[in-house]
């Protein structure tokens, strides 16, 4: 072997934790070391590959990468580390690279510090050094989250980039102070939103005034230019991710993403339990009003640009009565003699619509008579409201005590039910663990059953914090019903219903099927309001047709 030529492949790798280590650990300490061993072996130097900032534990490093097709193509016989865990952090694959792979391409492999030279066979501590290598980074993996989640939980920002609408404060990089620049952009879309704006009516307008998306305000502040978003625009994602950022009436959201392990960088959502929740840690652009109207229109409804008729101000909103389908609406349009064109619309069942009479009936209102029925009713609450307000407290209290008390009797039963379940599952998780200890489960029985009942305990644990949730809220019944009063006082004389006064009063609208009378159709429609649901008999209001 004395004879034999060696080219050499120098391989240096340095990642954020390292530089820790001081100078010792340095990419110039590391090129120096392995420059002189070379030198003093008389040996060629192909290349000297770097990655600087990478983790060992990630094998698809760029300069790695390429020195390993080096070798496999015969450009280099013999890679050069300073140790062991320069080349890399995870055991195993350090093991078959060095004792399979390199060997099959007949690549000679040397850590210096470790004195490790595939050359010699007796590497025998080699698989020990790699082991401690990956214990060394998967501590150190386990103390930096743990530090990460402890400032979570203080409400620090631990990202890198500040959301849009907010900088980081000069003074203090975990926490957040208002972005003059682009703050009024964040408020201008909630206010779209609140307004009964569809997201991709607000993209829209955002690009037609050229106002760059967020991605685009990042790079152009560091004078770079964003090769997956050159154009710069607003999507409807984009506008979706604002309007549901907790961020924006002050409270910190952290955790909702991570990664399996150490070795596997592949972010996945986290369950919603699992996330890190600070309230009021830094200033809201956005009023909780106007949050509590955008939330609700969530999933409800999206405004879509049409040329199908006007706006459908009841959309999301409208249900059927009886099979509790979303009401499809119908625009006509008929040619009157002089040439004009009258545009109305109507709303049918849209289970009747779909699937035709074996599913539901016909259910159908014009859009005219539905608004003068749900005018009617909020002018009628009003007018009561504000003549004696407490008479209409007391009337709908009583009108919602029943139906609150049924369900509160409901809800607590669930509760109990839940919360013996979850103590049930507590008592069999310790079992579990005490026979693995003992040694009566095998490790992959206890992996199976510890997960399947650990699984069930989180559900049944969401599932009762949810049910307390409900309890509470009928329990505070009282606030909500004031808070209605309230509002509804101040829509005394209304003369024109508008998206924005739907949603923030109004949960959803039932339509019932019409009954003939003669040549009429009466048709009664259930509102449900917000805070407080539908009201009874004697307080709902029902409306004639023709």
């Amino acid at each position: 072997m004395r004879g034999k030529r060696y080219v050499a492949g120098l391989y240096l790798r340095l990642s954020k934790d390292d530089e820790r280590q001081g100078e010792s650990a340095s990419i110039e300490n590391q090129r120096m070391m392995l420059t002189d061993y070379v030198r003093e072996k008389g040996w060629e130097i192909k290349e000297i590959y770097v990655d600087d900032g990478w983790s060992g534990t990630n094998f698809q490093r760029p300069a790695f990468q390429r020195m390993l097709n080096d070798a496999e193509n015969k450009l280099i016989n013999v890679i050069i580390v300073k140790d062991l865990s320069r080349f890399g952090r995870n055991y195993i694959e350090v093991g078959r690279l060095t004792e399979e792979t390199l060997p099959l391409l007949g690549c000679r492999f040397i850590a210096l510090n470790d004195s490790v030279d595939t050359i010699n066979g007796d590497n025998d501590m080699m698989a020990y050094r790699n082991l401690f290598n990956e214990f060394h980074c998967k501590d150190t993996s386990k103390k930096v989250r743990s530090v990460r989640r402890s400032l979570s939980k203080q409400g620090k920002f631990m990202g890198s980039y500040a959301p849009f609408g907010y900088k980081k404060d000069p003074l203090d990089k975990h926490r957040f102070i208002i972005d003059e620049e682009t703050a009024p952009i964040v408020m201008r879309i909630f206010e779209m939103r609140s307004s009964g704006s569809g997201y991709r009516a607000i993209a829209l307008a955002l690009n037609e005034d050229c106002i760059p998306s967020p991605k685009a305000f990042i790079y152009s502040r560091n004078g770079r230019t964003n090769p997956r978003d050159e154009n710069g625009l607003w999507s409807t994602s984009t506008v979706s991710k604002i309007l549901q950022n907790e961020v924006y009436i002050g409270h910190m959201v952290q955790g909702m993403h991570g990664t399996f392990s150490y070795k596997n960088n592949k972010l996945v959502k986290k369950p919603e339990e699992d996330w890190i929740r600070v309230e009021g840690t830094h200033t809201p652009l956005v009023a909780i009003e106007c949050w509590n109207v955008v939330k609700r229109m969530s999933g409800a409804w999206r405004s879509r640009t049409s040329t199908r008729g006007p706006d459908n101000i009841f959309s999301g909103i409208l249900k059927c009565a009886d099979c509790g389908f979303s009401m499809k609406s119908c625009v006509h349009r008929t040619t009157r003699k002089d040439g004009s064109v009258n545009v109305s619309r109507h709303y049918t069942c849209g289970n009747y619509a779909r699937s035709g009479k074996s599913a539901c009936s016909i259910h159908s209102i014009s859009e005219n008579d539905l608004t003068q029925l749900v005018l009617g009713e909020i002018r009628e609450y009003s007018m009561m409201a504000e003549y004696d307000e407490q008479r209409m407290i007391d009337a709908v209290y009583k009108a919602k005590q029943s139906e609150s008390m049924n369900y509160l009797t409901i809800y607590k039963r669930e509760l109990g039910i839940c919360l013996d379940r979850i103590a049930s599952l507590d008592n069999v998780i310790d079992s579990i663990y005490k026979d693995r200890k003992q040694g009566v489960v095998s490790e992959g029985m206890f992996a199976a059953l510890i997960g399947k009942h650990e699984t069930e305990r989180a559900e049944k644990r969401n599932t009762s914090e949810v049910l307390r949730n409900k309890i509470e809220s009928i329990e505070n019944g009282c606030n909500d019903i004031n808070a209605w009063v309230s509002d509804i006082q101040r829509y005394t004389g209304l003369g024109e219903l508008n998206r924005k006064i739907l949603l923030e009063l109004i949960e959803r609208i039932e339509v019932t099927e019409a009954k003939k009378v003669g040549k009429q159709r009466f048709v009664a429609i259930k509102i449900a309001y917000q805070f407080i649901g539908k009201l009874n008999d004697e307080l709902a209001a029902a409306g004639v047709v023709s």
